[in-house]
């Protein structure tokens, strides 16, 4: 069994590696770089995925060991998967619109912010 800590880790890791990516293809796209040039659009997609994958992994995980496993969940935990579907989503809307970039660079880290608020006071 894999403890709470541990699954903490592998969920910073997969947050370190969403917002890597997301931070790095929003800027590429808003200085002017296209699908066609970016030569590791590859590799930003599987940290991009694979980012999305430990999050989620590790998330439920953690949500096992505090025994949280019935349903429905908590209003906080419906908060946080709405959260990670919009990170799933901004990958494809980074990638291809410029304006749309630019606004998304600013987003991303709102978007942690909240997530890590949620997580840590659980307001709902």
């Amino acid at each position: 069994m894999i403890s709470y800590p541990v699954y903490k880790l592998i969920h910073l890791l997969g947050i370190f590696l969403l917002l890597g990516s997301l931070s790095g293809l929003a800027l590429y796209t808003a200085n002017g770089g296209t699908k066609s040039s970016n030569r590791f659009r590859m590799w930003a997609g599987i940290m991009h995925g694979v980012g999305l994958f430990l999050i989620l992994l590790a998330g439920f995980g953690m949500l096992a060991r505090l025994q949280i496993v019935h349903f429905p969940w908590p209003a906080w935990v419906f908060a946080k998967v709405l959260i990670w579907l919009i990170f799933g989503g901004i990958y494809a809307l980074v990638s291809r619109k410029p304006t749309v970039a630019k606004v998304m660079w600013l987003t991303i880290p709102f978007l942690a912010f909240l997530s890590a608020y949620i997580a840590i006071f659980k307001p709902f």
